[in-house]
């Protein structure tokens, strides 16, 4: 089984991604849940919404505890909310940021001197502007975090993706699929 959190704030499209990603790997013959969690129901406020994806049926109906990949859609999230609790050795952390992935003081998951994952940053808010998705305050950047996280992870092709937006992004659908090609194309990742 595939385990996906999500950290958001309130607007940016955290809930609409994770059940944008379950679509697609529905359609590529995958079990999948998605569900979101609350704190303040309010714009900005945080929020986390959660993926799991395995060939056979999932039983599991609680909050994804030890991710495989965890997405932060909004970086300073990172200074008030434990991103990286449980988040599996080998795991990937995908921050939404201008800086590189050097810039975050993350702490180890386990006893080594390093974190026990692999940090990768990405301007999803400039895609996001780039094609008129939200604005300067709150950039709407749910189909481009998609399009990264499909790269790194290798979890969803980005066809099954843009197969599931019209589902939950009706309006601006050409823009949100370039959006999410763009990011899918930007990302890099060390290795």
């Amino acid at each position: 089984m595939q385990e996906i959190r999500f950290h958001g704030r309130g607007g940016q499209g955290a809930v609409i991604a994770s059940r944008i990603l379950a679509q697609a790997l529905f359609y590529e013959g995958r079990y999948a849940q998605s569900f979101p969690t609350f704190g303040a129901e309010r714009r900005g406020a945080p929020v986390a919404a959660f993926v799991r994806a395995d060939e056979t049926f999932i039983n599991i109906r609680s909050r994804v505890t030890k991710p495989d990949y965890v997405v932060v859609m909004a970086a300073r999230l990172i200074d008030t909310v434990p991103v990286t609790d449980g988040l599996k050795p080998g795991g990937i952390l995908l921050i939404n940021s201008d800086q590189p992935p050097e810039a975050f003081n993350l702490e180890p998951t386990t006893g080594s001197e390093k974190p026990s994952y692999q940090v990768i940053t990405v301007n999803l808010n400039r895609i996001a502007l780039k094609y008129g998705l939200g604005n300067e305050i709150m950039p709407l950047i749910n189909a481009p975090v998609l399009g990264a996280l499909a790269k790194v992870s290798g979890l969803v092709k980005p066809e099954s993706l843009i197969q599931a937006l019209p589902y939950y992004l009706p309006a601006r659908l050409a823009d949100n699929e370039k959006a999410l090609c763009e990011a899918y194309e930007t990302v890099t990742q060390k290795t």
